[in-house]
């Protein structure tokens, strides 16, 4: 790994986003949008105040990968990541640099809508707001890396987009958003303790409950963090420089 490497790739990444102001409006300005729309459907006493953390984690993981896994195919796919490649580039630097870049655009799209959040939808945090934005980037940094990683058994940018069924919707059906994981059948909960979202989903919930910086909530910290490098660190092992 080179340091230097990783920032170039990473300045050249954030060069290309700043031309593609459709892109960056979509991806700051969607999440914040849900937020506004969520808020109004649950209308209930406190219901928000219990659903809108976890939804402010779950929406940049989900755009994030679909954003990553498609942009890292198509550089693939043109031959840039081939050209890259030639030069003295570790696929581990391409991948990291991808990850910080993304993950600069992630703390502005949470910062965006957590700030409407705090403010125009009233939401009541229990603990401190730097924790949930801890989380919720470690979460879209995530969704970098499971992107990153998926990227490499698509062969075309439609693919990607149909991975993310294979690599989202399971999680998001056994993270505890929908039903409570100890509610679950006892296989299932087998599997959810296993999957990087279910650990997601339960420190944003955590954030709102305890004013403290727990135990379980540094468990979960730590699970997730261990995720993205583990993806990250596939994604580098199964990165092929261009499609076929």
């Amino acid at each position: 790994m080179n340091v230097s490497i990783t920032l170039a790739t990473t300045r050249r990444i954030l060069r290309q986003l700043r031309h593609d102001h459709r892109t960056i409006g979509l991806m700051v300005g969607v999440p914040t949008l849900l937020m506004i729309l969520l808020r109004y459907v649950f209308d209930g006493p406190g219901l928000f105040d219990r659903i809108g953390p976890m939804l402010l984690g779950l929406f940049p993981f989900v755009i994030m990968f679909v954003v990553t896994s498609v942009g890292t195919l198509r550089e693939r796919t043109s031959g840039t990541l081939e050209r890259l490649m030639t030069m003295p580039m570790g696929k581990l630097d391409l991948l990291l640099g991808y990850a910080l870049a993304f993950g600069l655009l992630a703390l502005v799209q949470v910062g965006v809508a957590l700030g409407i959040a705090l403010t125009w939808l009233d939401l009541d945090l229990v603990g401190s707001v730097w924790s949930l934005l801890l989380v919720a980037i470690l979460n879209a940094l995530l969704g970098v890396a499971l992107g990153l990683l998926a990227s490499a058994f698509a062969r075309t940018e439609f693919q990607a987009v149909q991975f993310m069924p294979a690599f989202v919707l399971p999680q998001l059906l056994l993270c505890g958003l929908l039903v409570p994981r100890e509610k679950m059948a006892g296989w299932l909960e087998a599997i959810s303790n296993v999957l990087p979202l279910s650990y997601a989903m339960d420190a944003m919930q955590r954030v709102t409950v305890e004013a403290e910086f727990s135990g379980t909530l540094t468990r979960d910290v730590v699970v997730i963090s261990g995720c993205v490098l583990v993806a990250l660190l596939l994604g580098a092992a199964t990165l092929r420089r261009r499609t076929d």
